[in-house]
């Protein structure tokens, strides 16, 4: 007789079939989850224990006309970013009046590595503004990231920073509108603008002067390309203001763009602005395509018919041609020019004397009553 096993060994057997039940539930709930943070974490391109964007130079200081490498770390990987060197500001409250206190035409664009790093040498120039200065480095496309470092412009006059009274904050009251028209010349290429009208009113307890904001166009599904526009004034706590910002695209652009506008970290309105097919550009090239072709058509016939030899036949054709017009012109009578009726009567017998003959007509050879004829009297 045969029987089941029984005792401790069976208990170590069921228990273990139970942990490995366990095990496996747990993994079914955890992998999921695990799957959905790497994916996240592949298409960001970075994590959460990624480090910030750094900026190092190789010099704290340098006068203008000289030179110094900046390095950078824990940018995102294949960026285009810009380096400039700007006035009136510090890493701790940034560049206070935007790319307007740079020196923007000896800036410096730099693509990061697949490790997000970079170095790339910037020749120093003076700012437009009084130091302390600062080289700004920030991302041109997607995503906004920003990293400074003090730099010190040697021979440049230095100013105080303007002092913070408190906390200016802006918000759209109205609704934003694109205001203007397209001209002639937008129909045949030239680039869209219009002006992005709003009211904004200050609801912080400080006074917003020359506020920088950015204006940012995308076109489907690209991110918004951001443009820094300065507007000159000062909205008062409680205040509200009317601004106006020139908005334009790029030469032939058509299709749907989304318009957004942007003051400091926080997005304060977006307008859709269709754009229509420069349809010129399209009727140009039509015409271009019928129109040469044809002048190509009629030169190469012009052509062909000077450099082709012709026929013996065309040849003989254009021979008898000509002889039957020489033929003709021989037997044409040759009549003299009659004298004008002012010569007088003398002229006219002197006329009737010279005026020859016609060829088919000779008087000697008339039958006269005066002359015999050849034949006898009958």
């Amino acid at each position: 007789m045969v029987t089941g096993r029984t005792g401790p060994a069976a208990l170590r057997s069921g228990g273990r079939g139970r942990a490995a039940l366990l095990l496996a539930a747990l993994l079914a709930a955890i992998l999921p989850a695990l799957l959905l943070t790497a994916a996240g974490a592949h298409a960001t391109g970075r994590s959460a224990a990624d480090p910030k964007p750094a900026v190092t130079l190789s010099g704290k200081q340098a006068g203008k006309g000289g030179e110094i490498t900046v390095k950078g770390s824990g940018w995102r990987a294949n960026t285009l970013l810009m380096m400039l060197v700007c006035g009136q500001s510090s890493p701790a409250r940034g560049v206070i009046g935007g790319t307007n206190s740079c020196a923007n035409a000896d800036g410096r664009a730099v693509t990061t590595d697949s490790k997000g790093a970079f170095a790339k040498k910037l020749p120093v120039a003076e700012p437009p503004v009084p130091c302390p200065c600062v080289v700004h480095v920030a991302t041109v496309t997607g995503d906004q990231s920003v990293a400074d470092a003090v730099f010190v412009v040697a021979g440049h006059p230095v100013a105080a920073l303007p002092k913070q009274t408190g906390d200016g904050k802006l918000a759209v009251l109205a609704t934003t509108r694109l205001e203007g028209d397209s001209t002639i010349l937008t129909w045949f290429g030239a680039p869209a603008s219009r002006r992005l009208v709003l009211t904004v009113g200050n609801l912080g307890s400080a006074a917003v002067k020359d506020p920088v904001f950015e204006v940012g166009t995308a076109h489907g599904v690209y991110a918004p390309q951001w443009e820094e526009r300065q507007w000159r004034g000062t909205i008062e706590p409680g205040r509200k203001a009317r601004i106006e910002l020139p908005v334009e695209l790029t030469a032939g652009a058509h299709g749907d763009y989304q318009v957004s506008l942007k003051y400091g970290t926080k997005v304060l309105a977006e307008q859709p602005w269709g754009v229509g097919r420069p349809w010129g550009v399209t009727l140009f090239w039509i015409l271009l395509c019928l129109v040469v072709p044809a002048a190509v058509f009629r030169i190469g016939m012009a052509v062909v018919d000077k450099v082709r030899p012709r026929s013996a036949h065309a040849a003989a054709r254009s021979r008898r041609g000509s002889d039957r017009f020489a033929d003709v012109t021989a037997r044409l009578p040759r009549l003299r020019r009659a004298p004008a009726p002012s010569e007088g009567p003398a002229s006219a017998t002197g006329a009737s004397t010279t005026t020859a003959a016609l060829p088919w007509f000779n008087p000697d050879s008339a039958p006269s009553e005066h002359r015999p004829t050849t034949k006898g009297h009958s």
